[in-house]
């Protein structure tokens, strides 16, 4: 029996987590979602490095500058941040949906998510801001996962290597 709940562990919660890791996408995808990306989000994309924390309860996206001493692209990022993220709170997930398409994974099951199933919280940075995603919902924290992984993959040029994936102390 320990076996059987064992290989049940395996296939329900690691198998999708390795077949769903975030591989760069194609030139020509990474060229599209940077040139929806520019009439979205407001800072300039090469000074900036967004990162995606995956949480066991959610997740973490952060965005900051290459070169603290742009506060035009700090405080672009702030205003961007801050507004989706009132956006999200909402159910509105246009934004991304410009940007990556109405297909990108996890993208439906967060528009259908109702208003409190997920606790989003807005961040200032020292050098950009943050957007931190809490839920207790097993589909949603996988639906921000899969959210995620498609973030890392589509922006891959503008993800620093390297970067701590840990949880942020914010619940």
């Amino acid at each position: 029996m320990n076996q059987l709940l064992t290989v049940t562990f395996l296939l329900v919660f690691l198998l999708p987590a390795s077949i769903g890791a975030a591989a760069p996408a194609d030139e020509k995808r990474l060229d599209e979602v940077a040139e929806h990306g520019a009439h979205v989000m407001p800072f300039g994309l090469e000074k900036t490095v967004h990162v995606f924390t995956k949480t066991e309860s959610g997740g973490v996206q952060k965005v900051t500058v290459k070169n603290i001493s742009d506060q035009e692209q700090v405080s672009l990022i702030r205003a961007h941040l801050s507004e989706i993220a009132n956006e999200f709170k909402q159910g509105n997930f246009s934004n991304p949906e410009k940007i990556h398409g109405e297909g990108m994974p996890g993208l439906s099951e967060l528009k259908a998510a109702k208003p409190g199933d997920i606790k989003i919280e807005y961040k200032v940075l020292p050098i950009g801001a943050q957007i931190s995603y809490f839920t207790e919902s097993p589909q949603l924290i996988t639906a921000i996962h899969r959210w995620f992984d498609a973030q890392l993959s589509d922006h891959a040029r503008h993800i620093e290597p390297g970067q701590p994936h840990q949880h942020m102390p914010n619940q």
